[in-house]
């Protein structure tokens, strides 16, 4: 693998871009795909890399997922980002936040340190000028309808505390435990106590292999879960999607990713998701495994998927 090379800019003055800006130039199928990405040496690194495989969309992590050690993004580390960004194939980029995060938890300390956590995602997320954060609902631990009342004020303190253009995008969860976000009524409550003012601030995350974990039946019912989802969330608070086959099957609660066409959901949902009308304009990001290289693997599924691409 060839180690990618950030160009260094000239320095300059950030310039910050509205959430969903590059998203215009792709709305043909298959026009925002990508896949996580690194950001081994620097989150400049990553655009050169998302390039090597071919992605026009990225995620990536903006500090050590599995630590509390908070980082601020210096001016410099933006504008090194902006600058690689501008210079690769790249149109759409989003930050996924830290796994150790627990905003439903009744733990007052607890809760009280992913708050400060999850804020420091959306100010480097805001810093970098990503076009949006996904986060992952927390674990109630006690009380469903509690842990979901102390997930939506949670972020609402958040949102109201770190004004920025990075749109927040719930990720629906697999069911795993007592985590919250397994189904679109659920996801929908969060989403409704966040107040009406702070609610555009906020969309849905759709991870394939969670929703089928959860019990939708994406392949013997692919029309029926996306005409469930709309009617109970809305296709236009659908701002990204994971594209990931099941290692799981089907309503096990068990999130377990694999390559695409090589799990329980198999090509049939991939095919039609990468052919519907209604999903073209929303960025795709992979998170199946990697292989030995970090490239291969990734490069030879966007390939897959754009191949299911219908032309006529």
């Amino acid at each position: 693998m060839r180690k990618p090379v950030a160009r260094k800019p000239k320095a300059q003055k950030p310039e910050s871009r509205k959430p969903g800006a590059r998203r215009a130039a792709a709305g043909e199928m298959g026009g925002l795909l990508g896949a996580h990405i690194s950001t081994a040496g620097g989150v400049a690194n990553a655009p050169p890399r998302a390039d090597e495989i071919g992605a026009t969309a990225m995620q990536i992590f903006t500090k050590q997922p599995n630590q509390w050690k908070e980082r601020e993004v210096a001016t410099e580390e933006s504008i090194a980002f902006r600058a690689a960004l501008a210079a690769s194939g790249v149109r759409y980029t989003n930050a996924y936040d830290s796994y150790l995060i627990n905003l439903a938890s009744p733990d007052p300390a607890l809760r009280q340190k992913s708050i400060v956590a999850f804020r420091g995602e959306l100010r480097r997320a805001h810093a970098l000028g990503l076009d949006a954060l996904v986060s992952h609902p927390g674990n109630f631990m006690d009380d469903r309808a509690a842990g979901i009342a102390r997930n939506a004020d949670a972020i609402t303190e958040a949102l109201e505390h770190e004004p920025g253009p990075s749109r927040l995008l719930m990720e629906l969860t697999a069911g795993q435990g007592t985590v919250i976000g397994s189904t679109f009524e659920e996801m929908a409550l969060v989403l409704e106590r966040v107040p009406s003012n702070l609610r555009g601030r906020v969309g849905v995350c759709l991870d394939t292999a969670h929703v089928f974990a959860a019990g939708y039946d994406l392949v013997h019912d692919y029309d029926g879960v996306l005409s469930r989802f709309n009617d109970v969330i809305g296709i236009a608070r659908l701002g990204l999607l994971h594209l990931n086959d099941s290692k799981a099957p089907l309503g096990s609660n068990k999130d377990r990713h694999e390559l695409i066409g090589n799990g329980a959901i198999g090509v049939g949902a991939f095919r039609r998701i990468m052919n519907d009308e209604r999903l073209a304009s929303i960025p795709k990001i992979l998170e199946t495994p990697k292989g030995d290289d970090m490239v291969s693997n990734d490069r030879r599924t966007l390939k897959k998927l754009r191949g299911f691409v219908k032309t006529t």
